[in-house]
């Protein structure tokens, strides 16, 4: 019961409160891992080329020496509190409410659906250029749409529903150690001359933390949309499209969401000036804002799902 309790309790502070605004954790921890990739990350031209094997050695031990001393921390507290049932509730609460960004990730998207509906298409490139890392300045309004779609659905798998399997599985130190990976695979895990051998680690780790909450997600998509009587094209969207996207964890995720929402998203999306051509995803209308708050809507619906799975688990 009282790891039901935290997780509301962290719902509960994230819907009231949102996001911090100031003294955010992670804003601290990136700077500590800013701190180790300028100093282990000696990559530079022809010579990371030579180097590969030692720059994925100094990804792995600045990995290592972000998360494993902030692990254990969280453990020890952990077991500090477990004497006390109220303090260890409440603690495990607040620490999930840090890891998770429901709330936030709704707000971002509506941010961008408001002014979408409207026909506002200037503050819609600037409100989704918040959330993604493709160009967004000639965005057309289907483009927006799609980029902000795609967003949803990947963020809900990554700051909703893969902190909490982790919560579940492995308790404050679980959760901690997912959401710190999940950060460092966003500022290392980029495949560019900068980070391609130094980021390895990190890109990989969150990978294989990610493997089993994806494709529950995935999973969880597909039941909710039987709301929309979609649930056969998010199946159908999931088995034959997910092996084709670049990302073992995102594709399985965006395909069942499209589906479950009756949208096609993937194609082509500009990133650096250059034009990526992905594959499709999902199956129906073209994008629209309606479908950046259908996303959001699943997200809900599946949030709403997977409450009443951890209820029941409590209770076995």
């Amino acid at each position: 019961m009282s790891i039901l309790m935290a997780v509301v309790i962290a719902l509960g502070l994230d819907y009231w409160l949102g996001e911090p605004k100031r003294l955010h954790p992670l804003v601290g921890f990136g700077g500590l891992a800013d701190g180790l990739e300028r100093w282990l990350n000696t990559a530079g031209g022809s010579r990371a080329q030579r180097r590969s094997n030692l720059l994925q050695l100094n990804g792995t031990l600045a990995l290592t020496l972000a998360i494993a001393p902030l692990g254990f921390a969280a453990y020890s507290l952990e077991q500090t509190f477990a004497a006390n049932s109220l303090l260890s509730t409440v603690f495990a609460g607040l620490v999930l409410y840090i890891a998770i960004g429901w709330t936030s990730l709704i707000q971002h998207a509506k941010a961008i659906s408001a002014p979408l509906s409207v026909g506002n298409l200037i503050a819609a490139r600037e409100a989704v250029g918040r959330i993604v890392s493709r160009d967004t300045q000639n965005l057309t309004e289907p483009e927006i749409a799609k980029a902000a779609t795609e967003s949803v659905l990947e963020n809900g798998a990554d700051a909703i529903f893969a902190a909490l399997f982790w919560f579940m599985l492995a308790g404050v130190p679980g959760v901690v150690i997912y959401r710190l990976s999940n950060t460092l695979d966003a500022m290392w895990g980029y495949k560019n001359e900068r980070y391609l051998h130094f980021g390895w680690a990190a890109a990989r780790f969150d990978d294989l933390l990610n493997f089993i909450p994806a494709r529950l997600t995935a999973l969880s998509y597909t039941l909710c949309g039987s709301l929309n009587g979609q649930t056969q094209n998010a199946w159908h969207s999931w088995r034959q499209q997910a092996g084709t996207w670049k990302s073992p964890n995102a594709g399985p995720v965006m395909a069942a969401g499209a589906g479950a929402i009756g949208v096609e998203l993937g194609g082509s999306a500009q990133y650096h000036g250059q034009t990526q051509t992905r594959p499709t995803l999902g199956a129906g209308i073209e994008p629209s804002a309606k479908s950046i708050d259908d996303a959001c809507t699943l997200v809900n619906h599946s949030l709403v799902l997977w409450l009443a799975v951890i209820g029941v688990l409590v209770w076995i």
